[in-house]
């Protein structure tokens, strides 16, 4: 804008004590030059000559402008024929329009109303509106509130909130938002943007499953975990296209296996193996799914099968619970359940099951191979996490290590199986799966950064743990956990504590050590 239009401006300015300069607005201040509709020829109102005080205040203001103006006889010509030419009614008007649209915004929270006051002045009735998703207005509605305290007060708090929420939240198509709903309301938007992410990562040619770790970190969405879990864990390639056929080849291959050794379940060579199997399905939980005949079976399948491929190891008790957490992702993909652990297998196609059986089979072959060392002879890999864990605890919380060493509680007594069956008898499964999202989000997940998590999960407990004064008492907690009614947040919990040890700890090896 010139400095004439700004010398214009200055006595509406003072006419307006309450409205200053909104900066980064959509359109120029006022210009009486160039908006006719604001001067009449006829019918003028009879002006106030400009006083001391009004020239005081603009020689004020144009002191502490960055332009250097002449303020000449020609000058104040032009001032005093534009002040003359103005009509005043016409300006307080639309002030007081603004000013009512402004405090009428403390009843609604919505930015629909905001950009009102950085619109050009006009004597229609209603300003007109700017699009909804021009977001640069946001900044200039919260700026131009510390020009008016009292409204600001009011104001401020709903809109800081608004700017935080996704764009769908923050600008409303007609109407206006309810406050008590706003929150829920965000959290199903975040939910949505998350889901719609992870879509259009899935839906590329190929996925970056780099990015698709940093995205599955904080948890997984349940419409896409099932393909999300296959290709974290390495069962299905990132090209979209050669998908279908892995998927089939694999299915294929692994029933292939069940044709193959499954009759040889009852040989002389493998019927321990097999007996062992059958005894230890029916312990697992949830009972509701495990204790279907359907479901025994396919489980009793995938394990004979990876014992007899993998006879370094062998089937060992702990292995069987791995199943569980693939088997439910991969079928809640083709029913409704409110919960994970009244999962009901009886109306899922054969053909379903087949698929969802090998699926479940070589993913968990997946898992199993970064791991394969907690389950061979004497479980080595096992003796050495407890170990490390202790170690660990000793650095992190010296005082619930001596707790535990004072009343002659060793950690492999609680901790085996921790480590054997990877928490899954320790919290819910629904749970569990939360933290398989992020066990296959991380570079070694289960093999490493489980050990931080159970690290996080000890000292998550130190209250308890201290006010128990009795080994047998102390154990029986340690061995069960109250964690029936653990949630998501609990789990993301557990986890940015195990993330923030891991980051003190993982790169640091001595640290474990005194």
């Amino acid at each position: 804008m010139n400095s004439f239009g700004k010398r214009l401006l200055a006595p509406l300015l003072c006419q307006l004590p309450c409205i200053q300069h909104v900066y980064g607005a959509q359109h120029p201040p006022f210009d009486p030059l160039l908006h006719g509709t604001l001067l009449k020829s006829t019918a003028k109102m009879p002006t106030t000559p400009v006083k001391a005080k009004r020239v005081s205040t603009f020689q004020e203001f144009e002191s502490n402008t960055s332009d250097a103006w002449d303020a000449g006889e020609d000058d104040d010509e032009l001032l005093a024929m534009a002040a003359e030419s103005l009509n005043s009614e016409v300006v307080m008007e639309t002030a007081n329009r603004v000013l009512r649209n402004h405090s009428q915004r403390q009843g609604r929270p919505t930015l629909q109303e905001g950009p009102g006051l950085q619109q050009k002045p006009r004597p229609e009735a209603e300003p007109p509106s700017p699009p909804s998703g021009d977001l640069r207005l946001v900044k200039s509605v919260s700026e131009s509130h510390t020009s008016c305290p009292a409204e600001s007060a009011s104001d401020a708090a709903p809109l800081q909130r608004s700017q935080s929420l996704p764009h769908a939240a923050t600008v409303t198509l007609g109407g206006t938002s309810d406050p008590g709903t706003l929150s829920s309301s965000a959290l199903s938007e975040r939910e949505a943007s998350r889901l719609d992410k992870f879509k259009q990562l899935l839906a590329g040619p190929n996925t970056d499953l780099e990015e698709l770790r940093k995205l599955s970190w904080s948890g997984i969405p349940k419409p896409v975990r099932p393909m999300t879990w296959k290709l974290l864990s390495g069962y299905l390639p990132a090209n979209v296209d050669r998908r279908p056929a892995t998927l089939q080849r694999k299915q294929k291959e692994y029933f292939a296996f069940i044709e193959h050794y499954y009759d040889s379940r009852n040989d002389e060579v493998h019927q321990d193996t097999y007996r062992q199997i059958h005894i230890d399905i029916p312990r697992m939980s949830p009972e509701a799914l495990i204790l279907q005949p359907k479901v025994t079976e396919i489980f009793e399948r995938i394990l004979f099968i990876w014992a007899i491929r993998h006879p370094a190891s062998g089937y060992v008790q702990g292995i069987n619970d791995l199943v569980t957490p693939f088997f439910v992702v991969f079928i809640c993909e083709y029913i409704e359940a409110e919960e994970v652990d009244t999962v009901d297998v009886s109306g899922v196609p054969a053909e379903v099951l087949r698929n969802i059986e090998a699926d479940t089979y070589w993913c968990m072959s997946k898992l199993l191979d970064g791991i394969q060392d907690n389950y061979t002879f004497a479980q080595p890999g096992i003796q050495m996490k407890v170990k490390m864990l202790e170690e660990l605890v000793s650095r992190i919380d010296e005082q619930v290590h001596r707790h535990l060493d004072q009343h002659e509680v060793r950690y492999l007594q609680f901790a085996f199986r921790w480590m054997n069956n990877l928490l899954m008898r320790e919290v819910p499964l629904r749970c569990t799966i939360r933290l398989w999202d992020t066990y296959q989000s991380e570079p070694e997940g289960f093999s490493h950064f489980h050990l931080y998590v159970c690290a996080a999960f000890l000292v998550r407990w130190r209250k308890e743990i201290l006010e128990e004064k009795d080994f047998q008492e102390l154990l029986l907690f340690l061995q069960n956990l109250p964690t029936a009614h653990w949630d998501d947040e609990d789990i993301s919990l557990l986890l940015a504590e195990a993330y923030r040890l891991k980051f003190a700890f993982a790169d640091a090896p001595n640290h474990y050590k005194k």
